[in-house]
C-alpha cells in the first residue's frame, strides 16, 4: 500500500488559522493512518505486505512558512518509525520515502497559502513564498524516477525504513544530522547535568 495522499500548507504559524492545521493534519496524517488500520489485517493474516508512506524532506529539515505541514510530515515519519518495529514480526515491511522538490503540483494549485496580516514577517517570509512560487515547475526532481524508485524499494528483500530522494533532500537531510550533531556535542554536558547523582 502506498500512502500519497496528502498536500501543503504554507503561511507562518502566528498567521495561519489552527483549524488549517487541523485539516493539514487530518489528510497528512490521520488519513495515513487510517488507511494503514484498514489493510493491516489483511497483511498480518497473511504475514506479508508493504506499506509506504510518502512523507517529504520536510519531515526531516524545515523552512520557514510550513510549520504545519512539517509538522505533519514528521509525525508520519516517527508513525512509521514505531510501525516498523511493530509489525517486523509479522513479514510487514514499513517504508517512508521523503522525497525532495519534485515537479509536481505541490507548490503549484494544490498548496493552500495561508493569507498575510503581520508585516513583521514580510522581510523573512515574502522573498521565500515568491520563491516557491518561481520554482514551481522547474523542480530538480523528476516524478517518473521517482515512481522507479519506488517500484525499485518495494522490489528489495530488506527495504529501509526511511528512504530520501533527490540530491536536495539527501544534502538538506544531511546538513541537517551534522547540525544536530554538532548541537548535541555542545550541550551534553548540560544534558548529562540532569541525571541522580
Amino acid at each position: 500500500m502506498i500512502n500519497n495522499a496528502g498536500y501543503g500548507h504554507e503561511g507562518t504559524l502566528e498567521e495561519s488559522p489552527l483549524g488549517e492545521m487541523r485539516r493539514q493534519f487530518d489528510v497528512n496524517v490521520f488519513g495515513a493512518v487510517a488507511m494503514i488500520k484498514a489493510v493491516l489485517p489483511f497483511m498480518r493474516g497473511r504475514r506479508a505486505g508493504h506499506i509506504v508512506n510518502i512523507t517529504s524532506m520536510g519531515g526531516f529539515i524545515t523552512m520557514p512558512g510550513i510549520a504545519y505541514y512539517c509538522g505533519s510530515k514528521f509525525a508520519l515519519e516517527g508513525i512509521s518509525e514505531v510501525l516498523a518495529k511493530e509489525v517486523k514480526g509479522f513479514g510487514i515491511h514499513v517504508t517512508a520515502v521523503a522525497p525532495g522538490s519534485f515537479r509536481t503540483d505541490w507548490a503549484g494549485r494544490s498548496m493552500v497559502r495561508s493569507g498575510r496580516s503581520i508585516a513583521d514577517y514580510d522581510e523573512l517570509f515574502d522573498p521565500i513564498r515568491k520563491a516557491r512560487e518561481e520554482k514551481n515547475g522547474n523542480q530538480a526532481g523528476d516524478p517518473q524516477k521517482a515512481a522507479a524508485a519506488i517500484l525499485a524499494l518495494v522490489a528489495s528483500e530488506n527495504p529501509p525504513v526511511h528512504l530520501l530522494l533527490g540530491t536536495d533532500a539527501l544534502n538538506l537531510v544531511r546538513g541537517k544530522l551534522a547540525a544536530f550533531s554538532e548541537e548535541i556535542a555542545a550541550w551534553e554536558d548540560l544534558t548529562r547535568s540532569t541525571d541522580f547523582g
